[in-house]
């Protein structure tokens, strides 16, 4: 079965430019607030039944042209022995800032220690009965390193950039586990039914691009060489990296996510006509009112004139007080005008 959204992962022309949402599953919609009224966010994570809702509630909602499966990027770092709670941002009570912690640390069996990942991904498939593909995804190894060594979310990681520098070596060991243990964790969920997979590296662009060449573009290199010998569209997505994009495209895959302070039309004649792009609307613009909605989807459907290869999205996760009527007024308007409308 041909879907918009893969074709247009793979750079070829679709009848109309598809679309989903970073973060479509989630606190914006009132039947997700109702299950997290019940359940914590790990719980919900590692509940198959509940995660599979979770991800069907946009794709029924919205209409959107992908679904992607409701889960956290810090699940498998969870079982490589570190402890997770939420707080009700991430925390981990033992983060790894020396050798001994590195060393510690396993690269786990993810289909023995995260099974519900791959149950939630098979029931998806059974109850798509493919009406849209589905997303699989994970955390790109620096952001993740980010959150391990800092413990914590942090708006400059000033502690891995400090490991970075000062223990290089012990900095390479924990990116190898970590690439190591992403790359098994992706693996199976291709294995289990994900016909694309996004990485987040929202943290990539917090790195001057000579450090982020030196620091982080080996170790996504190899996850991604990893994961495309599998076959399924590999998208990037590199928040902050409007600097450095002909960088990160050596990083490869098929297609690159944008963030909205990238202009969407530069990007495009920077990458060429082989790189496919996702995104890149401001999440903020949907406080908006629905005529500057309509507005501003038109203004970057315009930057891309017409080239294949552009599957629309936020250039950021959709926020939680967003009115979910404007969200569905976004895809709506994204189809309706992208087809000619």
């Amino acid at each position: 079965m041909s879907f918009p959204f893969i074709e247009a992962c793979r750079g070829r022309a679709t009848d109309r430019t598809p679309v989903w949402l970073m973060r479509q599953a989630g606190r914006y919609l009132p039947q997700y607030r109702a299950i997290r009224s019940r359940v914590s966010f790990l719980d919900l994570c590692k509940n198959p039944e509940l995660a599979a809702e979770v991800t069907l509630q946009p794709v029924d909602f919205l209409e959107v042209d992908a679904a992607i499966l409701f889960s956290d990027i810090l699940i498998p770092v969870e079982a490589m022995g570190m402890e997770l709670r939420y707080e009700p941002g991430p925390v981990f009570t033992n983060p790894v800032r020396d050798a001994a912690a590195v060393s510690a640390l396993r690269v786990p069996v993810v289909q023995e220690e995260v099974p519900f990942v791959y149950e939630a991904i098979t029931l998806l498939r059974q109850e798509l009965q493919g009406r849209v593909p589905l997303i699989g995804f994970g955390g790109a190894p620096f952001t993740l390193a980010c959150y391990m060594v800092e413990g914590q979310g942090s708006k400059d990681f000033a502690t891995p950039k400090r490991l970075m520098y000062q223990a290089p070596r012990i900095y390479r060991e924990l990116m190898d586990k970590i690439t190591e243990t992403s790359r098994r964790y992706l693996e199976a969920q291709i294995t289990a039914g994900a016909e694309a997979i996004q990485i987040f590296d929202t943290w990539g662009g917090i790195l001057a691009p000579t450090d982020y060449r030196r620091f982080v573009l080996p170790y996504s290199r190899r996850l991604i060489a990893a994961l495309e010998a599998h076959g399924v569209p590999i998208i990037h997505f590199v928040k902050g990296a409007g600097a450095m994009l002909e960088t990160v495209r050596e990083a490869g895959g098929q297609v690159m996510g944008l963030d909205w302070c990238t202009p969407l039309g530069r990007a495009r004649d920077q990458l060429g006509e082989e790189m496919a792009v996702q995104g890149n609307l401001d999440p903020s613009v949907l406080f908006a009112p629905e005529a500057v909605i309509e507005d501003e989807v038109r203004r970057i459907l315009e930057e891309n004139a017409g080239r294949a290869g552009h599957i629309f999205n936020l250039g950021h996760g959709i926020l939680p007080m967003v009115d979910p009527q404007k969200a569905a007024f976004l895809v709506r308007c994204v189809h309706r005008l992208s087809s000619g409308g």
